[in-house]
């Protein structure tokens, strides 16, 4: 489990590809110290595991379901990775709760200044704004952000120019592909409610009395 709130940007020092699977190596000198073999690392937003450590630089592999749902396979050597390690229960949650399961890929199709902010709007699947309220969470690149707008096929979110300086989100632009995770709660209380997209997803009090609160 992760807050959202990048730790450090990693670069990719090498990408051993064997078929539909690979290995990263990232070299990240502030996390990798606090790392150890079997840790999970958000990379991108995608939790993946620490496989193998030097002094400044770890490895992790990256199997072929992981490649197909997110855009890691578009990787180069010396593009920069957000990074996050695992919180632990002594943790600030900053962001919100984000998995490190990948709902989808979006496309950034505008990014513009406006004063203190840049407002970037993102084209995203319609599974994943079946899941967007306003002023509620999304994760982009692994980046816990606010929903500023959206509709049924993107989402506009801000980040102020400190986000923009320690995340992909300040050097990537219009085109540029993104890894999007909605929000974790929203789809444990579609689950629990037994609603489904395109289903009546209205509360009513016969849904209350069903599940035992009136």
């Amino acid at each position: 489990m992760f807050t959202g709130i990048i730790e450090e940007l990693g670069t990719i020092q090498s990408i051993k590809r064997g078929g539909d699977q690979f290995v990263l190596e990232i070299m990240a000198p502030k996390l990798v110290s606090d790392l150890e073999i079997g840790d999970s690392v958000a990379v991108n937003g995608i939790c993946l595991t620490v496989t193998t450590k030097t002094g400044g630089s770890f490895t992790v592999d990256v199997m072929p379901e992981t490649i197909a749902k997110t855009d890691l396979s578009e990787l180069k050597a010396g593009e920069m990775v957000n990074l996050e390690r695992a919180m632990t229960l002594s943790s600030r949650l900053g962001g919100h709760m984000v998995s490190g399961h990948v709902d989808g890929v979006g496309t950034i199709k505008s990014k513009t200044s406006q004063k203190n902010a840049f407002i970037i709007k993102i084209t995203v699947p319609a599974t994943i704004t079946h899941y967007l309220i306003e002023r509620g969470s999304i994760a982009v690149d692994g980046i816990s952000l606010t929903v500023i707008d959206y509709g049924k096929d993107h989402v506009t979110v801000s980040i102020i120019p400190h986000t923009a300086k320690v995340t992909t989100l300040g050097i990537k632009g219009p085109g540029d592909r993104v890894n999007l995770e909605a929000d974790l709660i929203g789809k444990y209380v579609e689950k629990f409610t037994g609603n489904r997209q395109g289903q009546d997803s209205r509360l009513t009090v016969d849904k209350l009395r069903e599940y035992g609160f009136a």
